[in-house]
């Protein structure tokens, strides 16, 4: 099962502390809550794994990222990512491209592009849960992404900033998921949107 997912991330920062960090990999995987990189290959290759929590059941997942191509003039890049369950029951692929754009009055947002292949028991979850999953978790990333951008700054802005970007969940905030799911299922069953 393919998800197609694009996402924006207003920042109220420059582009260069966007940029900076967007190229800090293990920086940037820190921002999904559970997930860590484990080993550094090369420059272009990493080893990682992601921890979901939901009540009393945990899912974790290992897996690499290959950074593909880095575009330091458009300031953009795309990556891959391949993930197995520690169980074998699932896999997932995402083919992402991330960007960085000068918005107005020094302010920027980062752009996310992706596409997410499920196999296995998550792939029985269906295209619209499926896409409610992933909206929840880069949600929650893109939070902590802009956290830690702005962290990057100076003055009042940047240490609150650092304080809810040292703070952000250390696992997956399952319990978070369920509730936007309900949301969702809700929202579509009412004709409401996302």
């Amino acid at each position: 099962m393919k998800v197609d997912i694009d996402k924006v991330f207003p920042i109220d920062g420059p582009s260069s502390n966007a940029w900076t960090f967007l190229q800090d990999i293990p920086g940037v995987a820190g921002c999904m809550p559970g997930a860590e990189i484990t080993e550094k290959v090369d420059d272009s290759n990493y080893v990682g794994k992601v921890k979901v929590k939901v009540g009393p059941a945990t899912m974790a997942f290992n897996g690499k990222i290959e950074l593909q191509n880095i575009d330091a003039e458009k300031r953009e890049m795309t990556m891959q990512g391949k993930g197995q369950d520690t169980k074998g029951s699932s896999s997932a692929t995402m083919d992402l491209t991330a960007s960085v754009r000068e918005t107005a009055n020094g302010k920027c947002e980062v752009v996310g592009v992706a596409t997410i292949t499920v196999t296995g028991k998550m792939a029985s979850l269906g295209g619209r849960m499926m896409n409610s999953v992933a909206d929840q978790i880069l949600n929650q990333f893109g939070a902590n992404f802009v956290n830690n951008v702005l962290a990057m700054g100076e003055g009042e802005v940047a240490k609150e900033a650092a304080v809810k970007a040292a703070e952000q969940p250390k696992e997956l905030n399952g319990l978070a998921f369920a509730w936007g799911l309900i949301v969702t299922f809700f929202k579509n069953l009412f004709g409401g949107k996302k």
